[in-house]
């Protein structure tokens, strides 16, 4: 089946509209397929149903893994652990509808296909290169996305039409029961039900980045608030100059990418450590000064796999756990505290993960067997002493045991008297996190790392319901949320050795932990100048630059978006932020999240209805999902969610439409 490109409406029939086309919105549209024949039999064999995608950017790709960027841009997961389909350890109402991870699509391409009509010479030259730990080009991503939603398109059933709209949706109301969605190409679409689906939404400055902007102005300074760094006019930055980036994430790795490499400069081995890169300049780049709250890069990607199996989970933070939880909230108006509650459920949880893998995986390097130690380890509570004495006592070499505070505080003890100082001591401590995210002897890194999906499944359910005090939101779970990115949502091994080359070659410095930022307008010599300085340093040395990034995407806002129908469905109180207020009426924070019914991405009004035929999903919502694709065999939390929505979408037809068809 092909998709259809008009703007036709077929009345008579049940229709949906998903805004946004790229992971999620093909994420939903394939749980759409798989569950109409089930749910709307009789619309499939009568006036059929219609579903939209409508999005500016190509279909299935979207925005982040269009084509048209960059192709020194990889993605920072392996070609064996990307997949938008469910397998056998998903746990779902829907059904379980297989399909090619991007390693299995890689292999048939290769073996059965054509590539190089299908991919072009440059993407089928990376092809045969392309392993099961290779992490691939988001270009070469971009084509596995649009095979899936052709494949998806082609599973649709008879009397299911999809079409895709290459628009932009830019508002949306409501008339006779039927939801109509303007598009900026196009007539109206009048359909049953909406989900947005856009993904990161764009949002002008905060007004603190607007006054600081205003005043780089002024001064003559040059200061890049945050956004895709993809969509960022980077010609602004002059070869050979100092410049400040706030934010060591995967915005930052991008900003190094598109600096260096991306100006002509080239990695090679180092001739005096072959496990070494070297840099050679092209002449074009910058000297880059980079710090953080956390003043190291996020902890690389894994780059081997689990000895000892997937370990056994939930365990201690259970889906039954979370329920009891929320329904212990349930008359207290102080909610649960995170911190106290929550954490020392989650911290276990994380170590069953890490000890899984080190005790049935590395037998050689403990001295008890599982059985033993697990039912030791059953008994204990996180944060005790018999717990640290059990761990210290069974597992000899302390690398080997698990570190919290070390993996959330990379630079904690660290201090210099300055830069010069300073370099060295960060690039050790960045190049054993390495080290130990690529040799094998640390798989238990990623025994945690699957023990922390699970857990940011549990925490996603609390957080979207009333159960955590507003304390807890406010600060906890974005501490969580910073915590996770940097620990599961790190770079491949290679960019982490690309930057420990730029950083010896001297092209990027690291400024070290607690980074601050201030301007001094001086009239000296040299003109006004961004000043930085960090804890780490103490403040005895600082940085200047007339050019300050903020190397991260823009926090997400309802109220600050350049998203034309956010803002008028905002304007209407058809979806509201959700502010965090304390017992006391004192706002704690504006997340800027839409607000949503964690069960099923159901819209939030103004008035606190929930709107029976809109939805939304995605990292805009206050349902927080971890990526919009997967690792295969992993009961995701992604393709969980997505049955429920597309579920609940389908349920929200009217009935009498269900009925007349």
């Amino acid at each position: 089946m092909n998709p259809s490109t008009t703007t036709r409406r077929t009345d008579g029939a049940p229709s949906i509209a998903i805004v946004g086309a790229g992971p999620r919105g093909a994420g939903i549209l394939e749980r759409l397929v798989a569950s109409a024949p089930e749910m709307h039999a009789g619309a499939l064999a009568g006036p059929g149903l219609d579903v939209h995608l409508i999005d500016p950017y190509p279909a299935g790709a979207g925005r982040i893994w269009r084509h048209e960027q960059s192709p020194l841009l990889a993605m920072n997961s392996m070609a064996a652990d990307v997949t938008m389909y469910t397998d056998d350890s998903v746990v779902i109402d829907g059904p379980i509808v297989a399909g090619p991870s991007f390693w299995d699509w890689a292999q048939d391409l290769r073996e059965h296909g054509d590539p190089e009509a299908e991919l072009g010479d440059e993407l089928a030259g990376e092809l045969r290169a392309v392993t099961a730990s290779t992490f691939p080009s988001r270009r070469l991503q971009s084509h596995y996305l649009g095979r899936v939603l052709r494949d998806v398109i082609a599973q649709a059933p008879p009397g299911m039409r999809v079409h895709i709209h290459r628009t932009v949706a830019t508002g949306l109301t409501e008339e006779g029961g039927r939801q109509v969605v303007a598009l900026a190409d196009g007539g109206p679409l009048r359909v049953d039900s909406v989900v947005l689906a856009s993904g990161h939404l764009d949002a002008t400055p905060t007004d603190d980045e607007c006054a600081l902007r205003a005043r780089s102005h002024e001064l003559g300074l040059r200061y890049l608030v945050p956004e895709q760094t993809t969509d960022s006019d980077l010609s602004v930055i002059r070869p050979g100059e100092t410049v400040l980036a706030r934010g060591l994430g995967l915005a930052f790795v991008d900003l190094v990418v598109l600096l260096f490499e991306g100006r002509g400069g080239r990695f090679e081995p180092d001739p005096e450590d072959g496990d070494q890169l070297r840099y050679v300049p092209s002449g074009a780049e910058p000297h880059l000064v980079a710090g953080s709250p956390r003043g190291a890069t996020y902890h690389s990607k894994t780059h081997y796999q689990l000895l000892a199996g997937r370990p056994p989970l939930p365990r201690f933070l259970s889906g039954e756990t979370t329920d009891a939880l929320i329904a212990s909230a349930g008359g207290r108006g102080d909610g649960i505290d995170m911190a106290t509650q929550v954490w020392p459920l989650m911290a276990k949880e994380i170590g069953w993960g890490w000890y899984h893998e080190l005790v049935n995986g590395h037998p050689d390097r403990v001295r008890l067997g599982w059985d033993e130690f697990a039912a030791r380890y059953d008994e204990l509570d996180w944060d005790s002493d018999g717990m640290r004495a059990l761990i210290e006592d069974s597992v000899p070499d302390p690398l080997d045991r698990l570190d919290l505070n070390a993996l959330d505080r990379p630079l904690d003890g660290l201090h210099a008297p300055d830069m010069a100082a300073l370099q060295p001591l960060v690039r050790a401590r960045i190049a054993e996190d390495l080290r130990q995210h690529v040799e094998q002897r640390h798989t238990p890194h990623l025994g945690a790392f699957v023990a922390m999906l699970s857990v940011y499944s549990e925490t996603t359910r609390l957080s979207g319901s009333d159960a955590l005090s507003a304390r807890s939101k406010a600060s906890d779970m974005p501490w969580w949320q910073s915590f996770f990115n940097a620990v599961a949502s790190g770079p491949p091994g290679f960019r982490v050795r690309q930057m420990l080359a730029l950083s010896r070659a001297g092209f990027v410095e690291f400024l070290g932990a607690g980074m601050r930022v201030d301007v001094d307008p001086s009239g000296r010599a040299s003109g006004a100048r961004f000043r930085a300085t960090s804890a780490t340093l103490g403040g005895a040395d600082t940085v200047t630059s007339t050019v300050l990034v903020d190397a991260r995407l823009p926090d997400p806002s309802v109220s600050r978006s350049t998203d034309a129908l956010v803002t008028s469905l905002a304007a209407a109180g058809d979806i509201v932020e959700d502010v965090l207020v304390d017992d006391d009426g004192a706002v704690l924070r504006n997340t800027g999240l839409i607000k949503v019914r964690p069960a099923d991405g159901a819209l939030v009004r103004s008035d606190g209805r929930v709107h029976p035929h809109r939805f939304a999903v995605g990292p805009h919502t206050t349902v927080k999902v971890a990526g919009a694709f997967t690792r295969p065999g992993m009961n995701a939390q992604s393709l969980r969610y997505n049955d429920a929505v597309a579920r609940a979408v389908l349920r929200s037809l009217p009935a009498e439409r269900a009925a007349a068809a």
